[in-house]
């Protein structure tokens, strides 16, 4: 099946439980590049009017708060977060299943910690539920390698779509030149170009 391309019109962004307890049980890949990629993918979707749903699980246990950076990026989107109990998969929980579909996209991002917990089963799950998915590789990461090199397969394997934070934000924009193109590279060089050596 071909994959249809991804707009600010008809995509939304779902970024799941990048919270401080979660964050530091990630091996796989630098903290600091996934936050600093987290911060981008949620600043992305704000500038350009996309839907942005953040969610979290038990907050007031070993999970904790979703990061601080993040919490002060998207300052809108983290007040209407969508707090869930100890459903491992979002999409089964009440609250964020309705939050996906009342913003009426069929094609959604996620990003997440864990990539082997908290991300390939809602992912798979959309997927069997007719969305199109892309997964923010470089937005997530998992307390191992191979844990998270599973994730991504298994996740690949049920028709999910694997990308990259920069592949991402340039598939939305399309043209630089536009206005969303412009909104987007103002993001990407912010948030990612000129943080790199």
């Amino acid at each position: 099946m071909k994959s249809p391309l991804f707009t600010p019109e008809n995509s939304a962004m779902l970024l799941v439980d990048h919270q401080e307890g979660t964050m530091g049980w990630v091996g796989s890949a630098s903290l600091k590049e996934i936050k600093m990629n987290t911060i981008a993918l949620a600043r992305a979707a704000d500038a350009v009017g996309m839907p942005l749903i953040l969610t979290s699980s038990m907050e007031d246990q070993a999970q904790g708060p979703l990061f601080e950076e993040l919490q002060l990026a998207v300052p809108d989107a983290y007040a209407n977060r969508v707090l869930r109990g100890g459903v491992v998969d979002s999409m089964k929980d009440e609250g964020f299943a309705k939050a996906v579909a009342d913003t009426e996209r069929k094609n959604l991002i996620i990003a997440g910690i864990t990539t082997d917990v908290c991300v390939v089963y809602p992912a798979i799950t959309a997927v069997s539920e007719g969305y199109n998915v892309q997964v923010v590789v470089d937005g997530s990461g998992s307390p191992t390698q191979i844990a998270d090199e599973t994730a991504l397969r298994r996740m690949e394997s049920n028709g999910v779509t694997l990308t990259t934070t920069n592949q991402l934000i340039a598939e939305l924009a399309q043209d630089w030149s536009s206005e969303n193109g412009q909104k987007l590279m103002q993001v990407l060089f912010e948030e990612i170009l000129s943080k790199q050596h």
